[in-house]
């Protein structure tokens, strides 16, 4: 028996398949040698993912790849110091080094004092002089004090006539002063703890069944049922402002699209292990942005045209393809994401071998750290939009012109199935998406404001692994929405919510609805 290695068949004629042709048997043979290489790529590749740090930084970056941007993790590239851009040469302050120790402990949490005195005995000198206190000496520990549970007592006292017993009038006998409007109407939980509920799942990834522990060990009974039914309820009393977050999503210049997979249970005419989607708009204004999360069963480019809506402006994604007639639509500038473009060199250089090490997939990721380079000298400058344009024009444009160059003669003589192939052509096909940051300051290089808003719900994910219903999820996103727009504004999710809670019941209009969106408060509001 012999092995087609191309398609991976069997054939059972063994050698009397092979073609007597030496040159037909050559290109067999070539073949199987390509086939056999994009395998052991394959496995390279697998074993980096499985070993390595998943953060898409080396363990020791080499001195061209030292770069401060987020891409994928999010997370900062440790250092100072990177390659300059036109020398080469790296500048080194002289001798400035920052004082190294443990940072203060904030002057807003409130000080016990516990004084450790010297007997009174030893506060006498032997000359028999009497010691004077002369400074002290003092040092700070944090302490912790686990929560506790109070309980709210709503009294509203009840008067009647003792003399006519209420009947020389049609009004009530007895008098009471009313309810103040509740969130949750005839529910036991008061803003402060449906705000903290809520903030430990959405915030803090933690799924409602372990708070249920948490409670347990604090002496209270709530069940995960009753937490659910809370989020349930404040999610539809907080539909209001999610049209209006809809609304602001798409006032801005830019809108960020992006989606992840959710598994939702309970769909119609859907089994529970098929996959449903969580699409993010960010957009509005970039001083003010609006963060908007929508559940949707299907990843068609049809959910983003209903979310984008008739927004004209410039749009930001990845390389999906559900992406694209929206992005061909009149009206709309479709911008790309080098980020994405950087990955995908990424992951040829993981898989790369030892012999390997090097070549076109390293040029290309240490020329768009040059990039990353400038954008974070513009940054640390706080260079305005039309500074950051010159900037781009000057020093930005000639490293995209060096990159394509090199991508257009690596093509010719890359194997296209090859992961260094693959990262060719990703890149070429979305370069001319990629390169309109360049036309304009107030774009960035990549679609990480996005990637990085839904991957607190990506962390979550990992946590409570699915939604119970449809109705969940849909709740889930009106939640998401308001606290990743809430985290968008600098503003404290918890505290967001709490003054969301109880302000949310007194709303009747649309004024007072969107006085109460994230982007227009602030700390100080929300802290009194």
């Amino acid at each position: 028996m012999t092995t087609d290695f191309v398609s991976g068949k069997s054939d059972w004629r063994g050698i009397a398949s092979l073609p007597n042709d030496p040159a037909a048997l050559k290109e067999l043979l070539v073949d199987k040698a390509s086939y056999i290489a994009q395998l052991e790529e394959q496995v390279r590749l697998l074993k980096a993912i499985l070993h390595l740090a998943k953060s898409e930084r080396q363990a020791k970056p080499t001195t061209k790849e030292m770069q401060y941007s987020l891409f994928d993790e999010a997370e900062a590239v440790a250092g100072e110091q990177s390659e300059a851009i036109e020398s080469g040469e790296v500048a080194v302050a002289a001798h400035a080094r920052k004082k190294t120790g443990r940072r203060p402990i904030p002057q807003e949490f409130p000080r016990v004092e516990v004084v450790h005195d010297i007997p009174e005995a030893d506060k006498v000198c032997p000359c028999g002089c009497e010691l004077t206190r002369i400074g002290e000496e003092v040092s700070e520990k944090l302490d912790f004090i686990p929560a506790t549970i109070q309980v709210i007592r709503h009294i509203r006292p009840k008067y009647a006539c003792r003399a006519c017993e209420g009947t020389e009038d049609d009004g009530p006998t007895v008098k009471t002063a009313p309810m103040p409007p509740q969130l949750i109407p005839q529910g036991l939980a008061t803003p402060g703890l449906v705000a903290y509920v809520l903030a430990s799942k959405f915030v803090d990834g933690l799924p409602f069944y372990r708070q249920e522990r948490i409670f347990e060990r604090l002496g209270l009974d709530i069940s995960r049922a009753t937490m659910c039914g809370w989020a349930l309820q404040v999610a539809r009393a907080c539909q209001p402002l999610v049209g209006l977050l809809s609304e602001e999503s798409r006032s801005g210049p830019i809108i960020n699209l992006d989606e992840t997979v959710v598994q939702v249970l309970g769909e119609v005419g859907r089994a529970n292990t098929s996959p449903s989607y969580m699409w993010l708009v960010r957009g509005g204004p970039p001083e003010h942005p609006a963060v908007l999360f929508h559940y949707a069963p299907t990843r068609s480019g049809q959910v983003a045209e209903e979310l984008v809506g008739d927004f004209q402006g410039y749009l930001q994604t990845d390389g999906f393809a559900g992406y694209n007639a929206l992005g061909e639509r009149e009206g709309i500038i479709h911008v790309g994401c080098l980020a994405h473009v950087r990955r995908k060199f990424v992951e040829a250089l993981k898989a790369g071998s030892k012999k390997s090490s090097g070549g076109t997939a390293q040029t290309v990721v240490d020329l768009i750290g040059k990039l990353y380079h400038l954008e974070k000298q513009a940054q640390d400058a706080k260079c305005d939009a039309d500074q950051v344009h010159a900037m781009r024009q000057a020093k930005a444009t000639p490293i995209m012109a060096r990159i394509k160059a090199l991508l257009l003669e690596r093509e010719k003589t890359t194997p296209p199935k090859s992961l260094l192939g693959k990262a060719i052509a990703y890149a070429l096909g979305q370069w001319d998406r990629v390169a309109v940051y360049l036309k304009d300051g107030h774009l960035r290089p990549d679609n990480n404001l996005a990637e990085n808003a839904i991957r607190p719900f990506a962390v979550g994910r990992k946590n409570w692994l699915f939604s119970g219903s449809p109705a969940g999820a849909a709740a889930s996103a009106a939640l998401y929405s308001l606290i990743e727009t809430a985290k968008a504004n600098d503003l404290e999710p918890l505290r967001y919510l709490h003054f969301l809670f109880e302000k949310l019941p007194l709303a009747k209009s649309q004024d007072d609805f969107r006085a109460l969106l994230p982007q227009h408060l602030d700390s100080k509001t929300i802290s009194a």
